[in-house]
């Protein structure tokens, strides 16, 4: 089974990934991972984000081991990672990748911007996780200033006001629900909840299909 999350920043879509991923023992992968790796060895090898054809070469030689979690979670890996994934040809040097991951055996949970429209069209369960942009910046912002960041709220939003625009109007794999998706709404959900409506699409899915093989 693959299931496809997608959604906005700080909506909540990751955790719901994890979640996910525990409950029905499949193997997880944040993509925006890889985007926002991409990003930081951009910068750290001082390349140029107006040059495609080096971004795809740090992106096709990504190692995913160089980077630790602080690293890549911080407001400036975010902006990284949304100016290279507006990249075609870095996002194309990735997509093989997530589509290997995503077609193991047993199948696997992807949380990102494109899972369910370009990555797995044919997951069988896809999600669109998002929440009004006040809420958002609000839990990104806290959980940066908990990691010492002194960008102010309002800057917060701006950030991600210019990221959303950003992801949505790029002309490669813009972010978009599949028209297929289940739409979920964290403005004023708890994870708890968001985790329980989730389940219920994925227990939904199941479900028709047992029905259908007639088990």
């Amino acid at each position: 089974m693959i299931i496809a999350i997608d959604g906005t920043l700080a909506s909540g879509k990751g955790t719901i990934a994890k979640r996910l991923s525990g409950w029905y023992g499949l193997p997880h992968m944040d993509t925006g991972r890889l985007y926002r790796a991409t990003g930081v060895a951009a910068m750290n090898k001082n390349t140029d984000f107006d040059d495609p054809a080096a971004l795809a070469k740090v992106a096709r030689t990504l190692d995913l081991n160089d980077y630790s979690e602080d690293q890549l979670r911080t407001a400036e890996a975010g902006q990284a990672a949304s100016k290279v994934a507006a990249v075609p040809e870095v996002r194309a040097a990735l997509l093989e990748l997530q589509r290997a991951f995503a077609h193991q055996p047993k199948g696997a949970v992807l949380d990102g911007r494109d899972i369910g429209t370009v990555v797995c069209p044919d997951a069988d369960v896809k999600l669109w996780v998002d929440a009004s942009v006040e809420v958002r910046a609000e839990r990104r912002w806290k959980e940066l200033h908990d990691k010492g960041e002194t960008l102010s709220l309002d800057e917060m939003i701006a950030q991600l006001k210019e990221r959303d625009e950003r992801d949505k109007t790029r002309k490669d794999a813009p972010m978009i629900a599949a028209v297929d998706s289940v739409l979920i709404d964290t403005t004023h959900l708890t994870i708890d909840a968001a985790v329980d409506k989730a389940r219920a699409a994925v227990d939904a899915v199941i479900a028709q299909s047992s029905e259908g093989s007639g088990s």
